[in-house]
């Protein structure tokens, strides 16, 4: 006879477990199970989530009501740059109390407007916009401007518009053109190119300034025929691929700069397809340094975007403008926030060949 299995017995909650996993004491994690004062925000949510990763149930003491619903409005998630923001700004509001509410853009689904619509229909305290309208030169700031008048707090990042009266956080998409651009050079490279997203969308159009200052700087060579260097064309792995195409075929380029990863992604599969070896006959540069993209073939050389930080930033400054709004007195908050990017050298870019 063969009797059923039956549910293993959790294994006892350990404080030296917790400890371990959340990288603290053992005093600082019953300080925290215990609901003691004197730890500080960042340690009590590290201490939380050992909880969550370990399979432990927060203690009922510790389940704390939500501060309030905050909305994250993303482009998509195939582009792993943005699951890599919405996490860390998820982690950052949980960390001051707020529930994120994600909104993904879906080709054929809800427009932004929608849905804003419906992240005020339910209540929501503030808005996070990652990639949003706000970076399209040619869309309408007006709808930002309503959003503020009816007295939701909102942040913006990744796109900068002069005539919207709110925060901003950005890379310093010019200074990572640049990077690559110096990269590139320092390795003999003369013939370079850039493969960027439509001129209409303001970090592309930051992209291409820098890379052509850049191209004055180290070769000397006038605006118009460094424009002529620069190919704007859809996001992604396809965008990529025919922006290194014509970069390839017309210009005759050694080394290319991409405004994504996915991009560069693109540029490699377009060098192989005419036979051409990544890092030996074409050296490619990508920018985002998104998650896994250390493990492509060749690892991909990036100018790695400070996620955390930028991350960080936003959510600190909406939880300043929703303390503003409670307390009544806002002051303009019409700013941007621009964070220096890293160039990350991998196997993708090498010496010029002779």
């Amino acid at each position: 006879m063969t009797l059923p299995d039956t549910p293993a017995t959790p294994a006892p909650l350990r404080l030296a477990d917790i400890a371990t996993q959340a990288q603290v004491s053992e005093a600082t994690v019953s300080r925290v199970l215990n609901g003691r004062a004197g730890v500080a925000a960042s340690t009590r949510q590290r201490v939380l989530a050992a909880l969550d990763v370990l399979g432990h149930a927060r203690p009922v003491r510790l389940r704390r009501r939500s501060a309030g619903l905050v909305g994250l409005v993303i482009p998509e998630l195939t582009n792993p740059i943005f699951p890599a923001f919405a996490q860390i700004i998820e982690q950052s509001l949980a960390g001051h109390g707020y529930t994120p509410v994600l909104c993904t853009q879906l080709p054929g689904g809800a427009t932004e407007d929608e849905l804003v619509e419906q992240l005020e229909e339910r209540g929501v305290t503030g808005i996070v916009f990652l990639s949003g309208l706000h970076a399209d030169s040619r869309a309408d700031p007006a709808r930002y401007t309503r959003l503020a008048s009816r007295g939701v707090p909102f942040v913006l990042i990744n796109g900068y518009h002069p005539g919207i009266d709110a925060p901003f956080v950005s890379p310093d998409d010019g200074a990572a053109a640049r990077m690559a651009v110096r990269h590139l050079a320092e390795l003999g490279h003369e013939r370079i190119g850039l493969a960027v997203g439509p001129a209409r969308y303001v970090p592309s159009r930051r992209k291409a300034e820098g890379f052509t200052a850049a191209l004055a700087e180290s070769f000397g060579l006038p605006r118009g025929q460094a424009e002529r260097r620069v190919r704007h064309t859809l996001f992604g792995v396809e965008g990529g691929h025919a922006a290194a195409a014509a970069l390839l075929d017309d210009e005759g380029c050694t080394g290319i700069v991409c405004g994504s990863d996915l991009m560069a992604l693109g540029a490699v599969r377009a060098a192989r397809q005419r036979g051409l070896e990544v890092p030996g006959a074409l050296s490619v540069v990508g920018f985002d340094d998104s998650p896994l993209i250390a493990f492509t073939d060749p690892p991909l050389t990036t100018v790695r975007q400070p996620v955390q930080a930028m991350a960080t930033a936003a959510v600190g400054a909406l939880i300043e403008e929703i303390h503003d709004r409670a307390r009544g007195h806002r002051t303009t908050r019409h700013s941007e926030f621009v964070f220096r990017p890293e160039l990350v050298v991998r196997g993708s870019t090498g010496p010029v060949r002779g």
